[in-house]
């Protein structure tokens, strides 16, 4: 009798406790490391507490500008000028086509490093900056590094295309997109996921659908609409509009 030893998958948790302050995170999940990279687009509501979670905050080229003009309107302070000279980035990366020159010479002035990348036309900005971390980053350390991306939803839908398909491009990073409406994460077929929602702050939609190549046979709990061995593929079903019914979180599993 021939048998094939079938090897059980580990499991990775996904958490959005970056949503909130640093004094209300929960026990359930370990304590992660947060890079913060800012495109192009609004700022989400949410910033500066993204900006308190980070340990390394990247502006891709124009998203300098969406720091120094929009940062003060999402804090309760009223001094301009202090909330300007406490939200510096450490680097600002790109092709410099969209920076402010003004802006660049703030940042400069108070030690940002500008990475002017204008000879390489072939990557996003936000390939720039992702290589950048992906590059500096031990493989020991990635396991414990989140990527967070603000601005890559909104706007032309070839920018969020190419966004999205940096989820893959570095598949062995966690990296998640944000914006006020939604948030973006990659499920590897690698594992199993269990998936804390953080209800006073996401939720209660969802959707699970496979971009690239087709989903064999994807199992979830904690869903209103749960999916059993359900293939997934464009051109045929997929899962959107769902609900979270379990706070404790979802649990998914599809190939």
């Amino acid at each position: 009798m021939l048998g094939r030893a079938i090897r059980s998958m580990d499991v990775m948790v996904h958490s959005s406790t970056f949503l909130l302050p640093k004094l209300h995170q929960p026990g359930h999940t370990p304590a992660k490391n947060y890079a913060l990279v800012v495109l192009n687009q609004n700022l989400p509501r949410f910033m500066p507490r993204l900006w308190t979670h980070a340990k390394l905050r990247i502006c891709a080229d124009g998203g300098a500008n969406r720091i120094f003009d929009e940062m003060f309107q999402l804090t309760n302070e009223q001094d301009y000028e202090r909330v300007r000279n406490r939200y510096i980035p450490e680097i600002i990366e790109g092709d410099m086509d969209s920076i402010r020159p003004e802006v660049k010479r703030f940042y400069s002035s108070q030690g940002s490093q500008i990475s002017d990348k204008s000879h390489n036309q072939e990557t996003t900005d936000l390939h720039k900056c992702i290589s950048r971390i992906h590059r500096s980053t031990s493989d020991h350390e990635k396991t414990n590094l989140c990527v967070l991306v603000t601005g890559a939803l909104g706007g032309r839908f070839d920018h969020e295309a190419a966004n999205i398909n940096i989820l893959y491009l570095f598949s062995d990073m966690r990296i998640v997109l944000l914006s006020d409406d939604c948030l973006i994460r990659l499920l590897p077929k690698t594992h199993k996921h269990d998936i804390y929602i953080e209800s006073s702050v996401e939720g209660p939609h969802c959707g699970l659908f496979p971009v690239g190549a087709p989903s064999g046979s994807t199992t979830t709990t904690g869903l209103k609409w749960n999916l059993s061995e359900a293939k997934m593929r464009f051109g045929s079903m997929i899962s959107t509009s769902n609900i979270v019914h379990a706070e404790k979180g979802l649990g998914w599993n599809g190939p």
